[in-house]
């Protein structure tokens, strides 16, 4: 048995009628055989078509061993020799087309304007990638910002000519090597070979098992996001269709509250945002040290008492400042040193005392207070639910203090 492949003749067929050949038990869901299908399987890079089978949805569908596979979640109400209506989500479809089709046009600019060869290809959620490798003109080396917006353009133009696309079938590799082809064959038999254009001077022509649109139009846009090495080519990354719209309505509107805040329009909006840059850099700097000259005084106010327990608050300096007060400290350090964050009713502790464990100290008293932390025998830190909660830790230090 092998079930027709409908898509193969009609990408536009959205739905049809079918009899199940048979039913069997998948790790993912009952496995169903037909003898004809709307549904194109994963392949060639591209995802499967999904929709519904007799009502049910139909969430994978995979060739293996040459026969298709569609993967619904409960299969109870299926038998052999069943008649089935057969449904396919037609916009996932036209997005598959639209996406394929792209990458085809896009590979073939690559090929005819840099002699570029595709040794992969990749559609993901967010972006699609092909793997350029510049082999057969050795007059290029690289993909640079230019060349990548020569073939963008190129690839559009394509697009907006609105050319034919057409899928041709054949029996033997013999008879499909009769076309001009982009890249060489790798399979022998029951070969598709995809144009786009022309067939006597086609803009790509390539042999591929997916599904593409009638017209190039029908891609909509192409748009290429960035370029970047990979393993001896290029990984060109770009989206096609109605996902490259989506993406760039969503950047066009980032765009559009930028200006709004910057008070910017197109023409200066980097200018505006670079000189922003420049201001924050700058208040930065002057933050960096103005937080040093108030670590440095507070490191004189600490030095200045003398009282074994030292429980400091502060609300400009950060918890992560803590350690550069203590390092400022140097030899001046009491028994034991509580520096306090108050907007976040954080304590860091510090000692150089052997009969001060600030770990176990926090371990053994912060609880009490719902506070939470740890640290090693010289420092540690905890944080605490409230002010009060972090004062009634602090009134256990004082005791432990004088007591020890």
């Amino acid at each position: 048995m092998k079930t027709a492949r409908l898509f193969k003749e009609d990408v536009y067929l959205k739905e049809t009628d079918a009899e199940i050949l048979q039913v069997s038990a998948g790790k993912e869901g009952a496995l169903v055989v037909l003898d004809r299908t709307v549904f194109f399987p994963t392949g060639g890079g591209q995802s499967c078509d999904t929709g519904y089978l007799g009502g049910l949805r139909v969430k994978e569908v995979y060739e293996y061993d040459g026969e298709i596979y569609h993967v619904v979640e409960d299969a109870a109400s299926l038998s052999p020799g069943d008649r089935v209506h057969l449904q396919i989500d037609w916009e996932r479809r036209f997005d598959n087309m639209q996406r394929h089709c792209g990458e085809h046009i896009l590979s073939g600019v690559f090929h005819s304007l840099c002699g570029g060869v595709n040794r992969g290809f990749h559609m993901g959620d967010d972006y699609m990638t092909i793997d350029i490798s510049l082999e057969d003109d050795p007059s290029f080396t690289e993909i640079d910002d230019e060349l990548l917006s020569e073939a963008e353009l190129k690839c559009n133009r394509i697009i907006w000519a609105d050319m034919p696309v057409v899928s041709r079938h054949f029996d033997s590799r013999e008879e499909a090597e009769s076309l001009p082809l982009r890249k060489k064959l790798s399979i022998e038999s029951d070969i598709t070979i995809v144009s786009v254009g022309d067939i006597n001077n086609p803009s790509d022509c390539v042999a591929c098992c997916g599904t593409h649109p009638s017209t190039s139009g029908q891609v909509g846009m192409v748009k290429i996001y960035k370029a970047e090495p990979n393993k001896g080519m290029y990984r060109i990354y770009f989206e096609a269709g109605q996902r490259a719209l989506m993406k760039y309505r969503n950047q066009f509107n980032i765009l559009t509250e930028l200006e709004r805040d910057l008070s910017a329009g197109d023409d200066d909006v980097l200018h505006k945002y670079e000189a922003l840059k420049d201001r924050l850099a700058a208040a930065k700097d002057e933050v960096y040290h103005l937080k040093k000259a108030l670590i440095r005084q507070a490191a004189e106010d600490i030095k200045g008492c003398s009282d074994d327990f030292i429980a400091a608050s502060y609300e400009l300096l950060e918890p992560g400042d803590f350690t550069d007060l203590y390092k400022a400290l140097g030899e001046d350090l009491p028994k034991l040193l509580a520096l306090i964050h108050s907007p976040s009713h954080t304590a860091a502790l510090f000692s150089a005392s052997p009969e001060i464990n600030c770990g176990k100290l926090i371990k053994e008293h912060a609880p009490e207070s719902g506070g939470r932390g740890g640290g090693s025998a010289s420092n540690g830190r905890a944080v605490f639910p409230s002010g009060e909660a972090l004062d009634r830790f602090i009134e256990v230090l004082k005791g432990v203090c004088r007591n020890e």
